[in-house]
């Protein structure tokens, strides 16, 4: 898809990223919503470990590449912006971008709807975003089975969001899959920004405790979560981090090329 957003982007193992900080993220929603509601917009926060989902992976390397905004997240997509030349300032994250969108569309009474993770999660979530953001309206939110859907519980599912008609639909089944899942939903779904989320959901719910303040602004979160979620981010420190700070080096020096 081509790229139409008035940001600088560069190619980071051959996945697109856009040099954009959180106020753009949020600005550029905005924008989408008050002049291209009819238009699907797919918004993407990663960085190390979407690249490497999508070097293993060339199928879901052009989701990602098709995605309208892929913002990085993360330290070392942060420093490989910064050796770019791109002096990105993002201390704010992944789960920011929603309470931060959530400010603007408590002002303007956008609307939302949740899709992923537990019931229980959603529903600490929605309570949670109701008392804050009260001006926002929740049109819904539904959590998935732990397995794979039939065709008829999907359609039901995509019913269910269409009628709901959000203008952001947040999905919160973690790296790569709601990336696919949203890709795969492109043409069935009347929205108009669908964000791929990923541990948002828990985090701001508090099903997970996030890194204090402190550990985000020096990008040490990653650090955070192999203490508290090792079987989860296990691989992506130990196996995938120091794979791609060889290849991106790789890269950078002008030995290996990515299209």
């Amino acid at each position: 898809m081509e790229n139409k957003i008035d940001l600088p982007s560069i190619h980071i193992l051959g996945t697109r990223m856009h040099m954009a900080e959180l106020p753009d993220v949020v600005s550029l929603m905005d924008h989408w919503i008050e002049t291209e509601r009819e238009r699907y917009h797919h918004v993407v926060n990663t960085g190390m470990h979407g690249v490497m989902e999508g070097r293993k992976d060339p199928a879901f390397q052009k989701v990602l590449n098709s995605a309208e905004l892929i913002a990085p997240d993360g330290i070392l997509a942060l420093l490989t912006a910064r050796i770019r030349g791109y002096r990105l300032n993002r201390k704010e994250t992944g789960p920011d971008l929603l309470w931060r969108f959530s400010e603007l569309a408590h002002r303007k009474r956008y609307s939302y709807f949740f899709y992923g993770d537990t019931p229980e999660t959603l529903e600490t979530l929605s309570t949670d975003v109701a008392r804050e953001f009260p001006n926002i309206r929740l049109t819904g939110y539904h959590s998935p089975p732990f397995r794979e859907l039939t065709p008829e519980e999907d359609q039901a599912i995509v019913d269910t969001i269409n009628q709901a008609k959000p203008d952001v639909l947040w999905v919160g089944l973690g790296m790569p899959k709601q990336e696919q899942w949203i890709a795969d939903h492109r043409d069935r779904l009347d929205i108009t920004i669908a964000v791929g989320a990923g541990a948002s959901f828990k985090f701001l719910s508090g099903t997970i405790k996030r890194a204090p303040v402190l550990m985000r602004n020096l990008g040490l979160e990653w650090s955070w979560r192999l203490i508290s979620e090792p079987k989860r981010v296990w691989r992506r420190v130990f196996v995938d981090a120091p794979q791609y700070i060889c290849l991106v080096a790789l890269q950078l020096s002008g030995l290996r090329k990515y299209s």
